[in-house]
């Protein structure tokens, strides 16, 4: 019976601390900028995106419901799910990368810089982002991290007829915002 006992409260206790390891958000933020001076901007923004870190090895992963952005015209959202994104073929995009000397035990409300490297996959295309500076601290149990980083259009095989090229931004600004709670 002692034994019994004794390996419930182990495995209460291992499945508490494996528990505490992840913190994740379903209600990420995520905007893509391709505007060009003069022209009409050319933006979305995402408010479902999901996300997850490892508190223990600062590895972080994010996906993306491509048809999820939402742009200020409908047409160009419609262009951007047809023609750009190809959303029916492409439905997800992902981040999966790891913070660089993450320590889960040294965050607090004030900001810290660190840096995170990865891979983006979108439009069928894999491509790495290398030493991107994220700002990262804890409020109220909550890990926020933000940040930007730039992409090419062209690197995702993504092509730009000649009618619009000079309307859109070869380079795409990719902004996030993720309040992750404990798993």
């Amino acid at each position: 019976m002692k034994n019994l006992i004794f390996t419930l409260v182990v495995l209460i206790s291992i499945s508490t601390v494996t528990a505490q390891k992840k913190y994740l958000t379903k209600a990420g933020f995520l905007a893509l900028d391709a505007s060009v001076p003069s022209f009409e901007e050319v933006a979305a923004k995402n408010n479902s995106v999901t996300a997850i870190i490892n508190t223990e090895s600062g590895e972080f992963a994010a996906l993306v419901l491509v048809k999820g952005f939402r742009f200020k015209n409908a047409l160009m959202e419609e262009h951007f799910n047809e023609n750009y994104a190809e959303s029916d073929r492409y439905p997800k995009s992902t981040f999966k990368g790891k913070i660089e000397n993450f320590d889960f035990d040294s965050l607090s409300e004030i900001d810290s810089s660190m840096s995170i490297d990865g891979s983006v996959s979108f439009h069928g295309v894999t491509k790495a982002i290398n030493n991107s500076p994220i700002i990262i601290k804890m409020v109220d149990d909550k890990i926020v991290l933000s940040g930007s980083f730039n992409v090419s259009v062209s690197d995702f095989d993504i092509e730009i007829p000649k009618i619009v090229k000079n309307q859109l931004s070869n380079e795409v600004s990719v902004v996030f915002n993720f309040e992750l709670v404990k798993k």
